[in-house]
């Protein structure tokens, strides 16, 4: 590596420069770049099949890639080792907390396999599992397993916390009180990258989003920058003396409301201005829609 790559890859938490994975014939991931800051919450979106979920997996040094060059706090995931495994934690989408034991003592089993953990019964606070501290894994509802699969994810107080799609299946309810938990992970200085099919969470929860279609990042920045960048136009709805309702897209709203004040004579009935939506912009990027229940 240069002495120019090296000094890029030591700013970064994560450096991905042309990721290609194939599987037999088909292209899983086409050449992705990132690179995500340190304690920044990063966001990774696509439909099924774009290569988040492999992505993902190359990170965590699950899955071997087929090309490009990969650095995840420092060392490649590849041939990361133990030391290296410890400060990265890791929620999957499907559970791994053993059925028969309590929250308290998976955690606590779980903690023995770090260095240097957090205090189990903190984190257990953490995840607001206090009260079912002393619960089994299999009484639990669907929204406290996980919440107990990022209390295993935390436990080794990970410098990085790889979340692929840590919301499915959840109630509104649920998913907002994840949420207030990844903020506070955030705000105590926790890397956070996550993989979700929900673009309210993405916006909710993300510094700066990546947005991957086939296999390829087609998007990246903020999500006001995205908006401000793919969705340009803005919509004005307003009705004629009639009532008619009446409704024009425009990339200037404003000179289109004033033309519309000068033909009323002030005030305009029913006057409403809607700037394009993270859904407006990400179904324009990935042109298909997104199914809240697919996986």
């Amino acid at each position: 590596m240069s002495e120019h790559g090296a000094e890029r890859t030591e700013k970064l938490a994560i450096d991905v420069q042309g990721l290609r994975k194939r599987y037999g014939d088909v292209t899983a991931v086409d050449g992705i770049d990132l690179a995500v800051r340190h304690g920044e919450v990063f966001g990774i979106l696509g439909p099924n099949g774009a290569g988040k979920s492999t992505t993902v997996e190359i990170l965590q040094g699950h899955r071997t890639r087929d090309g490009g060059e990969v650095s995840v706090l420092g060392a490649d995931p590849g041939s990361g080792g133990r030391a290296w495994r410890s400060r990265v934690g890791i929620v999957w989408q499907d559970e791994s907390a053993p059925a028969e034991l309590t929250v308290q003592e998976t955690v606590r089993h779980f903690a023995r396999y770090y260095p240097s953990p957090r205090d189990p019964d903190e984190v257990i606070d953490l995840v607001g599992l206090d009260a079912k501290a002393g619960s089994r894994v299999k009484a639990l509802s669907g929204g406290q397993r996980r919440r107990l699969d990022v209390a295993l994810g935390v436990i080794g107080d990970p410098e990085l916390l790889l979340l692929d799609e840590p919301t499915t299946g959840f109630d509104p309810a649920a998913r907002r009180q994840f949420w207030e938990l990844i903020r506070l992970l955030a705000d105590e200085g926790t890397t956070i990258v996550l993989t979700t099919h929900y673009l309210e969470e993405a916006e909710a929860l993300a510094h700066r989003l990546a947005v991957i279609a086939a296999g390829r990042v087609v998007a990246e920045g903020t999500p006001e920058e995205l908006r401000h960048r793919f969705g340009s136009e803005a919509t004005v709805e307003w009705r004629e003396r009639d009532g008619t309702p009446r409704r024009e897209r425009t990339p200037a709203p404003t000179r289109t409301v004033v033309g519309l004040m000068d033909r009323f004579g002030g005030e305009i009935p029913g006057l409403t201005i809607s700037r394009p939506t993270l859904e407006d912009v990400y179904l324009r990027l990935t042109g298909r829609p997104e199914r809240e229940d697919a996986r």
